[in-house]
C-alpha cells in the first residue's frame, strides 16, 4: 500500500543542486534541437483554449468529505462487486457514518495533463500513440480533457466522452523549444483549482520528465496540497527514452549529454513519485516507450475501478486529519485485499469562530 509522503526535508537536499542542474538540462535540450526537425506550430489564429476545462453544471456537495478507494486482490485484480456496506472510513481513528457512496460503474472526470517542454519533443510523439491504449480503456460515459503544460498549463480539449475527438487532440499538441520554462508544480496546483468544486471521482494522468522550474515554495506548497486532495493522480514518467535513445532516433541527442543529467532524472523520479503517492495514486517509470501500451491501459483500469466514499466531517477546525479506509469481504478465508486511497483531508474552518 503506497505511503503519503509525510516530509519534504528530502526534497529540500536535492533542490540546492535543482537550479544548476536544470542549466545543463536545458543546454542538452539546446543540443538536441539544433539537430532536430522543425517543429510543429500551432495554426495561426486558432491557439488552444487558455481557459479552465468546464464539466456539466457542477453541483457542491457541502461540507462532504469525499476519498477516492482502489480496491485490488494479491494478485492485481481489481475487486468491483463491492457496496457501501463494505466500507469503512475513519476520521482520525473514529468510524464515520457513510452519506455518499459511488461505485466502479458511475462515470470520472479525467484531465490527461501532458508535458509539452522541449525534451518531450525528443519523444517523436510515442508516448501520445500510446496514450490511445488509456482512452480506448476507459467506460463510454467517462469524461476526459486535455491539457498541456510548460510555463503553464493550457486546456487543449473541453471534458467530453468523445474519446476520438481527446485522441485529436493531441494533434494539438506543440512543444516548446530551446530554452524555457517547465512549471510542473504550479501546473498541476492550477489543475487542480479547476477540479476542486465539481464532484465524484477526479483524477489527474500527468505524462511528464518530471523537470520542475517552479519556484521552491510552489513545490513544497503542492506536496503539502496533494497530501489532501481528493483528486487521484497518475504519474508517467517519460525520461525513459531520454536516458536510453533507440538507434536511429534523429532528434535525440548526444550520449555523453543525456549521462550528465541523470541526477536530474533522478530527482524528477522522487518528485513524481512524492506527487502520486500522496493521493493514493502511483508513478511509472518506464524504460521505453515499448511498455507505454500496458502502463496506459493499467492506469484506465485504475481510473474505472476506482470506488469514491463520502462523510461529513466531525469537526470544522480547519485541520489536517488523518484518513483510513478498511474494506470487509464478510468471507474470513479470503485472501487480504490492497487498499489505495489518500491518507488525510482538511477539515473545513469553524464557521463562527
Amino acid at each position: 500500500m503506497p505511503k503519503a509522503c509525510t516530509s519534504t526535508s528530502g526534497f529540500s537536499k536535492t533542490e540546492m543542486l535543482r537550479r544548476p542542474l536544470l542549466i545543463v538540462f536545458y543546454f542538452f535540450i539546446f543540443a538536441a534541437t539544433a539537430v532536430a526537425q522543425e517543429p510543429a506550430q500551432e495554426s495561426p489564429g486558432s491557439p488552444p483554449p487558455t481557459t479552465a476545462p468546464q464539466s456539466q453544471p457542477i453541483r457542491v456537495s457541502v461540507n462532504r468529505v469525499n476519498v477516492g478507494v482502489t480496491v485490488t486482490d494479491s494478485a492485481g485484480k481489481f475487486a468491483e462487486n463491492l457496496q457501501r456496506e463494505n466500507f469503512h472510513v475513519f476520521d482520525n481513528g473514529v468510524e464515520q457514518p457513510i452519506t455518499d457512496f459511488l461505485a466502479v460503474e458511475e462515470p470520472a472526470l479525467t484531465v490527461l495533463l501532458i508535458e509539452a517542454g522541449p525534451a518531450v519533443y525528443l519523444l517523436e510523439g510515442g508516448h501520445l500513440q500510446a496514450a490511445h491504449a488509456f482512452l480506448s480503456g476507459l467506460s463510454p460515459d467517462d469524461r476526459v480533457a486535455v491539457v498541456k503544460y510548460a510555463d503553464a498549463p493550457q486546456a487543449l480539449l473541453d471534458f467530453t466522452t468523445d474519446k476520438q475527438s481527446a485522441a485529436a487532440a493531441f494533434d494539438g499538441l506543440s512543444f516548446n523549444l530551446g530554452f524555457g520554462s517547465l512549471n510542473l508544480s504550479a501546473s498541476i496546483s492550477k489543475v487542480l483549482d479547476w477540479l476542486a468544486a465539481a464532484p465524484g471521482k477526479k483524477s489527474i494522468v500527468l505524462l511528464s520528465t518530471g523537470v520542475d522550474t517552479s519556484s521552491e515554495k510552489e513545490i513544497h506548497d503542492l506536496l503539502e496540497r496533494v497530501k489532501t486532495t481528493d483528486v487521484l493522480i497518475l504519474a508517467v514518467s517519460l525520461t525513459g527514452n531520454l536516458r536510453n535513445p533507440p538507434p536511429g532516433n534523429k532528434k535525440k541527442a548526444p550520449p555523453t549529454k543525456a549521462a550528465i543529467t541523470s541526477q536530474q532524472f533522478a530527482e524528477a523520479d522522487m518528485l513524481l513519485r512524492q506527487i502520486a503517492e500522496s493521493t493514493g495514486g502511483q508513478a511509472y517509470f518506464p524504460s521505453s516507450s515499448k511498455e507505454l501500451d500496458a502502463i496506459f491501459a493499467r492506469i484506465a483500469q485504475i481510473v474505472r475501478h476506482e470506488f469514491s466514499v463520502a462523510f461529513v466531517p466531525p469537526l470544522q477546525d480547519g485541520a489536517v486529519h488523518a484518513l483510513e479506509v478498511r474494506v470487509t469481504t464478510g468471507t474470513p478465508t479470503s485472501a487480504p485485499l490492497r487498499v489505495d486511497y489518500r491518507r488525510a483531508y482538511l477539515a473545513p474552518p469553524n464557521p463562527n469562530p
